[in-house]
């Protein structure tokens, strides 16, 4: 849309995503206003930047409590807690089970401390020599750890284990049953960062290139690059992203800028992107929208786990389409005509 915002974006989107759900399931769809979450919110508190907000649990950040904890594999570490509460009336098979599924590779978990908190004030199992009173006390009057609860703790680099305290959570709620049944939660992730550092350490762009800096070409002039925002969002229903979108960078002037922080010359923008940079000198208007995967809508809607259930055509895992035979091979005449040739 032209001479949108985005909360404009925002606003018809909790119109028509609504609408949709309701006319296709009997199941409670939420309305808007949508809650907002921040990307870095999101990240602290779920562990990803798509969270199924029917699952309760929430990460908790206990760095600070275990600072001068004499358990060496708390040291140097950031460390995440996931309360339970009722979760201390869980076997000790349950507790193996879970460390089991967080040192997988695909979770990629060095190990997975536990606690109880016992209904008689006790702590006991998993790491409980290590809490001590002045422990015990701050998870109990600052994370509102109470009697009968457990609590699991992921210690790693901090993204690392924001990443592994999220997988945690996912497979706790699925274990302990506690997603909420026949409704659809949605919330937008807004505030994502504009730039990140790459592998080499060099700063590159997070997420999309062309979207709009928070503060705009005074951001970019005068803030750290890893501090500034953009104007990007994720509609997320039930954990899964629905939509994606963008105020678009309309201005080449602030395009131009926001591509040398990552290291691109102007020159090498204009051979690049060039349809954008030169329709942009011919004066844009301010845009913005968001891209909806109506396959993703229409998997939720059919309470389905598989996309490819939903597909019309789906590729199968070698990305074959097996309906039309394709890929298959081509003719040397047809590579000509593209001019494409084969090593």
């Amino acid at each position: 849309m032209s001479f949108a915002t985005q909360e404009d974006v925002f606003q018809v989107i909790e119109k028509v995503v609504p609408y949709t759900f309701k006319k296709f399931t009997n199941w409670q769809v939420d309305e808007g206003p949508f809650v907002r979450i921040p990307y870095k919110e999101a990240m602290e508190k779920y562990g990803i930047d798509k969270p199924d907000l029917r699952n309760p649990l929430i990460i908790q950040d206990v760095t600070k409590v275990f600072q001068n904890s004499e358990f060496n594999a708390f040291k140097g570490k950031t460390i995440k807690a996931i309360v339970i509460p009722e979760g201390a009336k869980q076997g000790r098979k349950f507790f193996d089970k879970m460390g089991e599924f967080a040192t997988t590779e695909e979770v990629g978990a060095k190990g997975l401390a536990w606690v109880k908190f016992e209904e008689t004030g006790e702590v006991a199992g998993g790491i409980a020599k290590f809490i001590t009173n002045d422990i015990k006390e701050k998870l109990e009057k600052e994370y509102k750890v109470e009697k009968n609860a457990a609590i699991f703790f992921i210690a790693d680099e901090f993204e690392k284990a924001q990443k592994i305290a999220g997988l945690v959570r996912i497979e706790l709620g699925n274990r302990l049953d506690l997603i909420e049944k026949n409704v659809y939660k949605f919330c937008f992730i807004v505030d994502f960062p504009m730039y990140e550092l790459a592998d080499d350490g060099t700063i590159d762009f997070s997420h999309n290139p062309f979207s709009m800096p928070q503060g705009g070409l005074e951001a970019l002039q005068t803030k750290d690059p890893l501090d500034i925002l953009a104007y990007q969002y994720d509609l997320v229903c039930n954990g899964y992203e629905m939509a994606s979108g963008a105020v678009r960078n309309h201005n080449p002037e602030t395009m131009v800028k926001a591509f040398e922080i990552a290291g691109y010359q102007e020159e090498e923008v204009k051979n690049r992107f060039g349809a954008l940079y030169n329709a942009f000198q011919y004066g844009t208007p301010p845009h913005a929208g968001a891209a909806p995967g109506v396959d993703r809508m229409v998997m939720l809607i059919a309470n389905s786990q598989n996309i490819r259930e939903i597909i019309a055509f789906p590729k199968n895992k070698k990305a074959r389409d097996l309906l039309m035979q394709a890929p298959s091979v081509v003719t040397k005449e047809q590579l000509d005509d593209v001019h494409i040739k084969l090593k």
